[in-house]
């Protein structure tokens, strides 16, 4: 249905575009814009509706219903853009630097550094570089 629809609708744009070119114009040349030809101008006399402005008429909506009607069709359910990528991996978390011990003072001496077990990273995606775990200095 869709595939016949689209054929049909390439055929209305073909027979618009040939309909529109095979029109005369309507005086927009440089005579008219200095005040000659004036019957021929956009706000001059006008004749009846053609054929040919008749069957624009229809087609240029044609082309729009069976624009909408391909837009309704052809959308392939509920998605997005994307929908087929893959999500990223969640960055490593690494433990908080240890408190200060009791009764210390601000001007005494560091404490020992505390070395804390770094969590294993994930796994990389294939083909990505690994990465080398962060070391987080002890306060």
């Amino acid at each position: 249905m869709f595939y016949l629809l689209t054929t049909f609708y390439v055929l209305v744009c073909l027979l618009l575009l040939v309909v529109i070119l095979l029109q005369q114009g309507k005086g927009g040349d440089m005579a008219a814009a200095f005040g000659g030809g004036s019957s021929q101008t956009a706000f001059g006399a006008r004749g009846g509706a053609t054929v040919l402005s008749k069957a624009t008429a229809v087609l240029a909506a044609i082309f729009m219903i069976g624009a909408l009607m391909l837009a309704v069709i052809g959308r392939s359910g509920p998605g997005s853009v994307m929908s087929g990528t893959p999500t990223p991996a969640a960055p490593a978390t690494s433990t908080p630097p240890a408190a200060p011990a009791a009764g210390t003072t601000p001007g005494s001496a560091p404490a020992a550094p505390v070395t804390t077990p770094e969590s294993t990273p994930a796994p990389a995606a294939p083909g990505a570089p690994a990465t080398p775990p962060v070391e987080t200095p002890a306060r």
